[in-house]
């Protein structure tokens, strides 16, 4: 037994939790985002998962590759009853677009963060009403902005709940 690395079973669980931990999480709440029991006429809540996703890819983009935004997207479309593919198509296009963010920018701060998630969380709620117009539905955008604007104040908060994840996964 090293003295630097402890014994086996605790770097056995530092290595789980440094690897499950986003996982987990997202899923969860993608998972709990779909199944909290809110009936509304027009929607208030941020969309949970999708805020979790976003905030673990703004600090952490070397976590997930472009790709895994459309399996989260898939199981968000499957659990939301969402048309299926649109969570898919439109997290993975936040994704590129982050990713060409960052290809762009290189660093950025607290203040870059909020705003690139804002102008994501903008584009995924236009989409979504896009998506929404393509398939026939008389949805009028502005029912959309109190998501919009919850979603983009809700940001920080998540972001400190990460941040206290992510903390907890990378911790001796």
């Amino acid at each position: 037994m090293s003295r630097i690395a402890g014994s086996e079973t605790e770097v056995a669980i530092r290595d789980l939790r440094r690897r499950y931990v986003p996982l987990v999480s997202t899923v969860a709440a993608i998972l709990l985002g779909a199944m909290l029991p809110f009936v509304a006429i027009s929607p208030w809540l941020p969309n949970l998962g999708f805020l979790v996703l976003l905030t673990w890819r703004l600090m952490r983009p070397e976590i997930w590759p472009v790709w895994a935004a459309a399996g989260f997207g898939l199981l968000a479309d499957i659990v939301s009853g969402a048309p299926l593919g649109q969570s898919t198509l439109l997290w993975t296009a936040i994704f590129l677009g982050l990713d060409s963010l960052d290809a762009w920018m290189g660093v950025r701060d607290y203040w870059l963060d909020w705003a690139a998630a804002g102008a994501a969380i903008l584009f995924h709620s236009v989409g979504v009403w896009y998506i929404a117009l393509l398939m026939r539905s008389d949805v009028a955008f502005w029912i959309m902005v109190p998501q919009l604007v919850m979603s983009v104040l809700a940001y920080p908060i998540v972001a400190r709940l990460i941040l206290a994840l992510d903390r907890w996964r990378l911790a001796r």
